[in-house]
């Protein structure tokens, strides 16, 4: 399985980053492997607007299974949710913790958004 979380560095050490729209990165995570791929977002980080349908968009193109992230908002949402791609938030630490408690069940999947737009 694969999942995308939202990232604040290049590696599995890296902290979850809390905002998925402005997240520096996404680390593309093999549930099994542990083997990834870096997807910068930087062309989001100073966007005045659009950042999570973007990052959303960005994100969709990779066709995770999941997305693991600190918070998701409004149109993020509905852009992820629309390409069949499951959100859970609530997710904190480092992003090899963050994989290893959603194997473990530890997350719920989220019903919609958990923050209003241009949080963060």
């Amino acid at each position: 399985m694969k999942v995308a979380v939202s990232s604040s560095g290049e590696d599995l050490n890296s902290p979850v980053d809390a905002r998925f729209g402005r997240a520096p990165y996404f680390l593309m995570v093999d549930t099994e492997t542990l083997d990834y791929q870096v997807v910068p977002n930087t062309q989001n980080l100073q966007a005045s607007q659009g950042a999570g349908i973007q990052a959303a968009t960005t994100v969709s193109r990779h066709k995770p299974d999941a997305v693991l992230t600190g918070h998701c908002g409004p149109k993020a949402f509905r852009t992820l949710q629309a390409a069949g791609i499951p959100v859970y938030t609530q997710v904190s630490g480092t992003i090899r913790e963050a994989v290893e408690n959603f194997k473990r069940g530890v997350y719920a999947e989220s019903n919609g958004p958990d923050v209003e737009g241009h949080w963060g």
